[in-house]
């Protein structure tokens, strides 16, 4: 017999405040970034290993489609907020996929899509001054979503347009995505001795 798993239910208001919490950090580490310059940015720590701007820019990939598909769905939304979101299977999955273990590492490897592979060299500050702009119109999308039934509307996911996740697992996904790679990045710096004046992902 197959065992039916119970998806978990979220405060609506207190689960986007949370997330609203881990995109200031994100944008308070992508500022302290700014500390390094061009080539410390495109520095990989290995050979087929992923720079710091790499990162970035693989998250601007994913921003590029989300922000405006969340845009869409929330603006075009007449459902009106409702207490409880509860998650789709779908979208717990991912989320867990992406969110790093309790104890800080990484969880399994992953390989990036095709569409979502940077290039080798990039300008790191352009980079990194377009995903700060873009994780503020991402707090902006999660004020808005506050006024939303997230669990009503849906977004379609960035490989299949056939396959779509409610707007608060989006969210969720979107923000536990950029968690896991800007500790990939934290790795990447330890890994070649870069310090940085400013905590880097202070809790």
């Amino acid at each position: 017999m197959f065992k039916i798993i119970a998806m978990p239910s979220f405060d609506s208001a207190n689960l986007l405040n949370k997330l609203k919490n881990e995109v200031v950090k994100i944008i308070a580490a992508s500022e302290t970034l700014q500390q390094l310059d061009n080539a410390q940015l495109n520095q990989q720590p290995a050979i087929g290993k992923w720079s710091a701007a790499q990162v970035v820019e693989h998250l601007n990939t994913y921003n590029d489609y989300y922000l405006p598909q969340l845009k869409k769905a929330l603006i075009g939304s007449r459902y009106a907020a409702k207490p409880v979101f509860k998650s789709g299977m779908l979208g717990e999955y991912f989320t867990n996929s992406m969110l790093p273990k309790a104890d800080g590492q990484l969880k399994s490897k992953m390989k990036a899509f095709k569409a979502h592979v940077p290039a080798a060299l990039l300008d790191g500050v352009a980079v990194l001054n377009k995903f700060i702009t873009d994780q503020k119109k991402l707090l902006n999308l999660l004020d808005l979503a506050i006024q939303k039934d997230i669990g009503k509307i849906r977004v379609p996911i960035s490989i299949s347009k056939w396959i779509n996740l409610k707007a608060g697992d989006t969210l969720r996904f979107l923000i536990a995505h950029q968690q896991r790679h800007f500790l990939q990045i934290k790795n990447t710096l330890n890994a070649m001795n870069v310090h940085i004046e400013k905590a880097f992902l202070k809790s």
